[in-house]
């Protein structure tokens, strides 16, 4: 996801970025996301140090100084391990760097506290109802996943099946060129990596109108949805809020219909992932479009 915004609104044609057959050819496919949790393991060596500079601070140092660097140790250890926590999610549109991850700590400040809230109701949006209320989801098998980070924000167990995210992608890219006149491919607009599904001339302005984007990490799946549809979502268990798809004072990167929607296990939950696909389509270009599932991908 990037931090870049685009204010949500009636929009003219999207100038997307369209993916080459080289973009393809570099294809890598990873589900080896993890976050490692804090620990300290001390060798011989490291005790023996840690005793001698121990020992030398209370004859050398003030009590007050020594206090501070004894609370400071843990502070350090702590930010250490979420700093390359941070790194293992893999790339995003947030650089991979200490300026990325100071980024995103600062936009944690402002994140939604519960991301299966679903948004405010809003009378003056268009198209005033969402999509999937006129054939509701099923309920999706099992717990939610566990989903981390902000930018980029990964699923990280619970991942989908390779093929069924190379059969994703193959209907993605048969329905743009089903609709090549309306709806496109090319990288992500919000995380600058990945496939994205666009809209040509979208209704309701996203980023370059980016219906969705899959990403080749975790399988799961970005997407702005009417707050109808998106309520649907969370309701069934299908999916969670962005953390930053939230109001607030300050200029979010992201609008406040933007949602993950977790990676489809099996044939079944691709069906009803693509479901949603249609849903977001329906609100970025006000139109419905069909996406066939039954065709050779």
């Amino acid at each position: 996801m990037s931090l870049s915004y685009t204010q949500a609104g009636h929009a003219p044609s999207s100038p997307m970025v369209e993916m080459t057959k080289d973009s393809e050819d570099r294809l890598t496919i990873s589900v080896s996301l993890r976050q490692d949790p804090l620990s300290v393991t001390l060798d011989g060596t490291a005790i023996f140090s840690l005793a001698i500079s121990l020992i030398l601070g209370l004859h050398l140092l003030q009590p007050f100084v020594i206090v501070l660097l004894i609370g400071l140790v843990p502070v350090a250890l702590f930010i250490r391990n979420d700093f390359y926590n941070y790194l293992k999610l893999g790339p995003g549109g947030t650089p991979a760097n200490i300026q990325g991850y100071l980024r995103i700590n600062w936009f944690k400040l402002w994140a939604l506290r519960d991301p299966l809230e679903p948004p405010r109701e809003d009378p003056t949006l268009e198209p005033a109802e969402g999509l999937l209320g006129r054939s509701p989801l099923p309920y999706r098998c099992g717990p939610r996943p566990t989903v981390v980070g902000i930018a980029p924000q990964r699923q990280v167990d619970q991942q989908g099946s390779k093929e069924c995210y190379l059969r994703l992608r193959k209907i993605l890219q048969q329905h743009s060129d089903k609709n090549i006149e309306n709806i496109g491919v090319g990288t992500s607009c919000f995380e600058k990596h990945g496939m994205g599904l666009f809209a040509r001339y979208p209704f309701n302005n996203t980023c370059q109108g980016e219906i969705c984007h899959v990403h080749n990490t975790d399988f799961a799946m970005h997407m702005n949805l009417h707050p109808s549809d998106l309520k649907e979502v969370l309701k069934k268990g299908w999916g969670q809020r962005h953390p930053l798809a939230c109001e607030t004072w300050l200029r979010m990167p992201v609008p406040r219909q933007f949602a993950l929607v977790y990676a489809p296990r099996n044939m079944e939950e691709l069906k009803i992932v693509c479901k949603i696909i249609e849903a977001a389509g329906w609100w970025v270009m006000a139109k419905e479009y069909e996406i066939d599932t039954l065709q050779d991908a």
